[in-house]
């Protein structure tokens, strides 16, 4: 059906050496047996690797500042317009993706930067937002950067980060008016996601209520009959089950369930997961994308690991990320590519950095002392820059927010 265009391209890495790579002896990396969600501490992975507080800072902060504020058609990816709005542009395919403007405002969030958050939530509400048709109370999933819908659909994953952010959002700056009640704004959602069927017509939940799984699209037909892997968050759904309005059993049901599920669709050597599976795990073709680990399946290196660093709910996790590790480092630290079938053999030439943040992401879950190298490759490949660089650079925004103990959970007012 829809998906984007392959945004990607050949990556040359500025590997060097660093305070980790002159330390020799690699510890285990040791995840603790509490999550932050209880313990409240969240790891700075960086620091550990022997990388300078000031340094952390100073990268977070260049960081920022090239994604959106940096030159106009090399570096930023978000875009104000006029007094109160911004977009976050794909700028490989020249459109505005939920998936983008979500991503945004979670990196705004969570730097506490709300002007920019509130710019990229008005201009989502303005133009993505669908306030009728079949698809009321959903988000188009891409939109042209003057606000005209290119297609009406949600892509579900949107919708799981814009809640996310939004709950945040009401937890470090409060509740407002209209769209900036954040919380209700984020109450809103959920409840789309999981009553939309009830209206009958084209469009259904963002839920599958037989598999309680996430669905590829929510339209009644093939596209909500299987799942994108990548977009199993059962560390939000967590949160959810304690801070919705509503349907707090189903979301604590779901977090179990998406952990039950990634085993039964990675595979048993590589640790490898497809970019769509049907619900009983198995990869699920469609075309260049679907049976492949690829870009969507990049996302699930951050997932598995962040919802340990969460709450170490499932031993598992950890013997995914260790093997998972083990496979790309076997295939060359500074060389592996970014397309891969399940069973391991690389379909393109390239190394791409989003790949290479969520691999080193994927360390917060494993205690393979190779782990490091991970975190030390990530360190050193800078931002990308060029046509290609909205979703690697958000990707290692994100990254570089976890494996710096930035990227936090956030308990909204009341729950």
């Amino acid at each position: 059906m829809r998906r984007w265009v392959p945004v990607l391209l050949v990556v040359a890495m500025m590997i060097g050496s660093s305070p980790l790579s002159a330390q020799g002896n690699r510890p285990p990396l040791a995840p603790p047996d509490v999550g932050a969600y209880a313990s409240g501490q969240y790891r700075n992975l960086l620091a550990e690797a022997g990388i300078a507080e000031a340094d952390i800072q100073a990268r977070i902060e260049a960081d920022w500042q090239q994604l959106f504020y940096g030159n106009d058609v090399t570096e930023r990816v978000y875009y104000p317009v006029g007094d109160d709005m911004a977009y976050l542009l794909d700028t490989g395919n020249s459109d505005v993706r939920s998936e983008g403007m979500s991503y945004g405002m979670m990196i705004a969030v969570q730097l506490d930067k709300q002007e920019e958050f509130n710019r990229i939530w008005t201009w989502a509400k303005t133009y993505m937002y669908n306030e009728d048709g079949p698809y009321a109370g959903y988000f188009a999933w891409h939109c042209r950067p003057d606000g005209e819908v290119i297609d009406s659909n949600p892509a579900p994953d949107g919708e799981e980060w814009f809640v996310m952010a939004l709950f945040f959002a009401a937890a470090r700056w409060g509740n407002g008016e209209g769209i900036y009640n954040y919380q209700a704004e984020a109450n809103a959602i959920l409840h789309t996601m999981l009553h939309k069927a009830e209206e009958g017509g084209i469009a259904t939940n963002a839920f599958d209520p037989d598999s309680k799984m996430v669905v590829f699209v929510p339209r009644v037909g093939e596209n909500s009959r299987f799942t994108d892997p990548s977009y199993h968050l059962p560390h939000f759904y967590e949160l959810w089950a304690r801070w919705a309005d509503e349907d707090n059993t189903f979301w604590a049901e779901a977090a179990q369930v998406s952990r039950g599920f990634w085993p039964t669709t990675a595979h048993p050597e590589t640790g490898l997961m497809p970019d769509y599976a049907l619900f009983t795990g198995e990869p699920k073709p469609s075309g260049d994308y679907g049976e492949f680990f690829y870009a969507d399946a990049w996302r699930i290196g951050m997932n598995v690991a962040v919802d340990y660093a969460w709450f170490a709910a499932d031993p598992w996790q950890i013997e995914w990320a260790n093997r998972y590790l083990n496979f790309f480092y076997a295939q060359g630290i500074r060389t592996y590519v970014d397309k891969y079938t399940l069973d391991g053999e690389g379909l393109t030439p390239w190394h791409s950095e989003g790949l290479v943040a969520m691999n080193a992401t994927a360390a917060l879950a494993a205690t393979d002392p190779i782990g490091w190298e991970f975190i030390d490759a990530f360190w050193n490949t800078p931002l990308p820059t060029g046509q290609w660089r909205y979703y690697s650079g958000l990707l290692s925004m994100m990254a570089l927010l976890h494996l710096s103990g930035n990227f936090r959970i956030y308990e909204p007012p009341g729950v």
